[in-house]
């Protein structure tokens, strides 16, 4: 797949020809420069994004063939995503953040905040149910982002610099629990500056001006 932007002097190709094959319970890691074209590739797999040419399946799913209704719907059932910044709703609770994709699909609101609260505990966030997010560290938010991206079963992460606000200790408790989460059998898809990413992964590659290089096997060093 492919997806380029026209500036005003050039056409500037984010994604150059990318071939990607990802399993169940597999940990990918993708580096690269900023610029290189990490976010677009997430944007393309989560249907954020279209591309201008190529087939995108995910979870079975031809992504690009896709309306945005049933784009948005994919996201809600099967493929969660986390960003940098974590992107919780100020105002609501941990669980009420968490519970919202189940929410927004119609599950009943105590059923929901129930099933919150056990991801909340599955990421390491048991009896913070009720904190808001001002009340929770930068670790603990994104914690509960992740929560959220996986909630209803879904069965793909994909996950952009998740750890750039997080310190050492954090980044690698961030890292360990995707990996926790992989090994349960969730697709992880991590685009990520920071070399920890490695230590945890199946499959490492590096995006370079658009293009995707495979950097052999990863670094993986953590059970």
């Amino acid at each position: 797949m492919s997806r380029s932007y026209l500036s005003h002097a050039e056409t500037v190709w984010a994604v150059r020809d990318v071939s990607l094959t990802a399993r169940p319970g597999e940990f990918v890691c993708i580096s690269g420069a900023s610029g290189s074209g990490k976010s677009t590739l997430l944007n393309l797999l989560a249907g954020l994004d279209g591309a201008d040419h190529g087939e995108i399946t995910v979870a079975g799913a031809r992504v690009d063939t896709l309306s945005e209704t049933e784009r948005a719907r994919m996201r809600l059932e099967t493929v969660g995503v986390v960003f940098q910044d974590h992107n919780l709703i100020e105002e609501f609770t941990a669980a009420e953040n968490v519970a919202l994709p189940l929410e927004v699909l119609g599950t009943d609101s105590r059923q929901a905040l129930q099933r919150a609260g056990e991801e909340l505990s599955r990421v390491g966030l048991a009896g913070l149910d009720r904190r808001l997010p001002r009340q929770l560290s930068g670790g603990q938010r994104q914690r509960v982002g992740l929560a959220r991206a996986v909630i209803g079963d879904r069965r793909v992460l994909l996950a952009d610099e998740p750890t750039g606000a997080l310190d050492s200790k954090n980044s690698r408790e961030l890292f360990r629990l995707i990996r926790s989460l992989c090994d349960q059998g969730v697709l992880a898809v991590v685009c990520s500056h920071d070399v920890m990413c490695r230590e945890f992964a199946d499959t490492a590659y590096e995006m370079v001006d658009g293009g995707l290089v495979a950097c052999g096997s990863a670094e993986r060093t953590m059970p």
